[in-house]
């Protein structure tokens, strides 16, 4: 147990600055409410219409594709760091890395043709 008692600390310690900071805005910050500041907004325009309105699959469906080749992006450009510094296993990695993005291309063709990245 005493193995955790730096993660306990620093857990702690954590949650003391943060509430110190909640707390000390919310008794130092100002207050000058208006009609502007208390109204709902997003992004700079007022909202209109209902907020429970139903969303497309399609909308979820894009955002889970992006959110897919944004994580090959993101696992691609450290694998060509590591696989140019570390010559001692560039044919296994090529390998995976040709298994990977053959995945990702496989899953890219099933979802363009389906329609997946229409909108409509």
């Amino acid at each position: 147990m005493s193995g955790y008692f730096p993660v306990l600390l620093l857990f702690l310690v954590g949650l003391a600055i943060s509430s110190a900071v909640i707390f000390g805005v919310a008794l130092l910050g100002p207050k000058r409410p208006n009609k502007f500041k208390n109204s709902v907004i997003e992004c700079g325009v007022p909202p209109s219409g209902d907020a429970r309105k139903r969303f497309s699959v399609r909308f979820y469906l894009v955002a889970i594709s992006f959110l897919l080749f944004d994580v090959e992006v993101a696992l691609l450009f450290p694998w060509a760091i590591a696989y140019r510094k570390y010559l001692e296993f560039n044919l296994f990695a090529l390998g995976l890395m040709l298994f990977f993005l053959t995945m990702i291309t496989v899953a890219f063709v099933y979802e363009w043709r389906k329609g997946g990245l229409e909108w409509e």
